[in-house]
């Protein structure tokens, strides 16, 4: 099997990489939001013209994924990123030590001031988006558990793609450190579903109404998720994959 594929998609030459997984039921093509090219997953015994023929068949869905995926913004001087709904301008201010933090500039635009060693300002930048999510995050699902007479036995910030939050049913809530990078309608309603879950462990009507209830942005919220999400992860991002669908 060769190691990529190239296929004519929307009138340019995409290159597909081919990723042979031993535990792959069928064929999954994802495309990265950063600047690496379309994966192909594969199943260890589907052969070349299986493949060439399946990447013919969705050329559509690829051409039209390539053209719409958003393009990556880095942690970099000078670039622009949203925090809590806002774009803020991100800026080096000097070598010295010092901590990450939120101001404004002489014309009023929201800066993210960050000091020390320019290599590191990414990864500074990175753990103080982080900090700020937990921060609103433990608000909001304090909240929500008190309103609903429910405990939460931990709650964590991690950097997920597939998902944007998830509860377990020992009371264990997680949830993707981008959110905060969303007008807060939209982490209060990942906040209000995972709480939700709690009492419903499903996506039943009385689930949606707990949610509603709690959370009365909440379609707002899911429906802003579902349009803007990506590009939330395109955010700092070089190539991290997308959600796309499994095409088999």
């Amino acid at each position: 099997m060769p190691a990529s594929f190239s296929v004519e998609a929307g009138g340019f030459e995409v290159l597909v990489r081919v990723k042979i997984a031993s535990r792959a039921r069928r064929l999954t093509l994802r495309v990265p939001i950063g600047t690496e090219g379309p994966v192909l997953t594969v199943p260890p015994r589907v052969g070349e013209d299986a493949v060439r023929a399946f990447l013919q068949q969705h050329r559509g869905w690829l051409a039209e994924r390539m053209a719409r995926r958003p393009v990556p913004t880095p942690f970099a001087d000078g670039h622009t990123i949203p925090l809590r709904g806002e774009p803020h301008l991100v800026r080096h201010s000097g070598t010295a030590r010092g901590l990450v933090r939120c101001t404004r500039d002489e014309d009023g635009r929201a800066v993210i001031l960050v000091s020390g060693d320019p290599a590191a300002l990414p990864r500074r930048v990175r753990d103080f988006l982080r900090r700020e999510a937990e921060s609103d995050l433990k608000v909001a699902v304090a909240r929500h558990a008190a309103a609903l007479g429910v405990k939460v036995t931990s709650l964590r910030v991690r950097d997920t793609v597939s998902r944007w939050g998830s509860c377990s049913s020992s009371g264990a809530l997680s949830f993707s450190w981008r959110v905060v990078m969303a007008p807060p309608f939209v982490l209060d309603y990942l906040a209000a579903h995972e709480v939700a879950h709690l009492v419903e462990m499903n996506h039943s009507p009385a689930f949606w109404r707990i949610v509603a209830r709690l959370c009365p942005e909440g379609r707002r919220g899911r429906v802003w998720l579902r349009q803007h999400g990506a590009m939330l992860h395109a955010v700092g991002a070089v190539d991290t994959p997308s959600a796309g669908p499994d095409l088999a």
